[in-house]
């Protein structure tokens, strides 16, 4: 059963755009985060990163690791720490699914994009993605540099 397309309607805070790059990205699943106030609130701010993340598999529980959302500077004595492990909230079924994933050959479950849903609630998108060899990322390269020169190659021709 492959999961659906997610759409984003929401806020945007942070994207792996080197996730796609050095990945395969095979199934992706919608988490939400565990976070306390002062997180959120720096997150409003559309100060988050996680490009250096990723997500792990801890008995029942699953987490991103390395994370960073910076401290809150309103908030003084009362911030959070910007790499701490934070809990992501998924059913006990697609943790199940993620568990069976990454137990294959060179499976890894990598974060994709961190945003607002249509709720205000803070989302990740975590994609199981195989990493590429240094072959695939040529070719993925260099289909992108022909389909940029297709494109502009089209729009001088009219």
């Amino acid at each position: 059963m492959a999961s659906k397309k997610k759409t984003i309607n929401g806020k945007l805070i942070a994207e792996n755009r080197r996730a796609r790059f050095d990945y395969a990205i095979e199934d992706t699943f919608e988490a939400g985060i565990m976070l306390v106030g002062t997180e959120v609130k720096a997150m409003r701010e559309g100060r988050a990163n996680i490009a250096e993340s990723y997500a792990t598999i801890d008995g029942n529980e699953a987490f991103i690791i390395n994370a960073n959302i910076p401290i809150y500077a309103p908030a003084s004595q009362f911030n959070h720490l910007p790499t701490r492990p934070r809990k992501l909230l998924l059913k006990r079924r697609e943790i199940g699914r993620l568990i069976g994933e990454t137990q294959k050959k060179g499976r890894t479950i990598v974060p994709l994009k961190m945003y607002f849903n249509e709720r205000g609630k803070a989302k990740l998108l975590l994609g199981v993605g195989v990493g590429k060899r240094a072959v695939d990322k040529r070719e993925t390269q260099k289909n992108r540099d022909w389909q940029k020169q297709k494109a502009r190659l089209m729009r001088e021709r009219g």
